[in-house]
């Protein structure tokens, strides 16, 4: 099918691109796989257990087998950032950093969302060490502990339910004295025994020998916990394709058909990034609409061959 330098682009990894990468070798489709920095949330965290399969991992030795995977299937791998992509008449240009320049008939693009973080001290040196962006992902190593959740947003207010019911005290801190989060959220938070508002406050240091152990707020006061989850909002990652006339949903995702397929022909775009699935943010979801993005350019490359 090729006449140009690929079949497939797939710009970035992980548990997006990966995937993507294998299923399209394995559907023969010429591809590569184009990353920059270690990848976001999974692959900063200490522990995951709630990937099928794998009873206990750290983030970074899934994504080891992602890529070992992808790779043995066929996909070649390019360790650069990305700072081109282009939609040409019937291809994609995309030019990395260093310069290198590539062609070809479709892009994966796989670049996720970025959590919004607090800016506080500490936060970025305790990453991994129990400075959490999703619950959902890391609320199970908490059960019977102490742990503090930042937001008012409906996530912030969510979360915190879910972790009542495995944690022994959780903490909302909120910057406001009222929630921007739908009132039923906040009512049943309320009524949550081991739920505490810490209201009008932020978050000046999150401090800890190994891991976790003090929030400091900003007013002096301090909580001790043993995990702090930031839940302020996330933004997708989309700067690289601001340019193009592509739809977009009031967060900024990227809307996508059921085959995961962009309003620009050609362009798919599937995790974190786009409006599939719910906005789902899972390692599990994140891989199968990927696979799904791979299978949609296969069926195209045949009905076009």
């Amino acid at each position: 099918m090729t006449k140009f330098d690929y079949d497939v682009i797939i710009i970035w990894a992980w548990s997006a691109g990966y995937p993507a990468g294998m299923y399209a070798s394995r559907y023969k489709l010429k591809n590569l796989v184009i990353w920059g920095q270690p990848g976001w949330a999974l692959a900063t965290s200490h522990k995951v257990e709630n990937y099928p399969g794998v009873l206990s991992a750290s983030g970074k030795e899934i994504m080891d087998d992602f890529k070992a995977h992808a790779e043995n299937a066929g996909s070649e791998m390019l360790e650069e950032m990305v700072d081109v992509l282009d939609k040409k008449e019937d291809h994609f240009y995309v030019k990395t950093a260093s310069g290198k320049e590539f062609t070809s008939k479709y892009v994966i693009l796989a670049t996720g969302n970025k959590y919004r973080h607090l800016g506080a001290k500490g936060e970025e040196e305790m990453l991994g060490k129990w400075v959490s962006y999703c619950a959902t992902c890391d609320g199970m190593f908490f059960k019977g502990r102490d742990v503090v959740i930042v937001g008012g947003w409906n996530t912030a207010l969510t979360e915190a339910l879910y972790l009542a019911e495995i944690c022994n005290k959780v903490y909302i801190v909120h910057r406001r004295d009222t929630f921007r989060a739908e009132d039923i959220w906040v009512e049943q938070a309320k009524k949550a025994e081991n739920i505490e508002f810490v209201l009008n406050e932020e978050v000046d240091e999150i401090s800890g020998k190994f891991f976790v152990e003090e929030i400091k707020l900003k007013s002096g006061k301090s909580i001790k916990a043993d995990g702090i989850f930031v839940a302020v909002g996330s933004d997708p990652n989309t700067q690289i394709v601001s340019h193009m006339d592509l739809q977009r949903d009031d967060e900024g995702c990227l809307v996508v058909d059921a085959r995961q397929e962009t309003t620009v022909k050609g362009l798919f775009a599937a995790g974190d990034v786009s409006t599939n699935s719910n906005k789902f943010k899972q390692t599990i979801m994140s891989a199968a609409e990927w696979c799904l993005a791979a299978d949609s350019i296969h069926e195209d490359a045949l009905r076009n061959h």
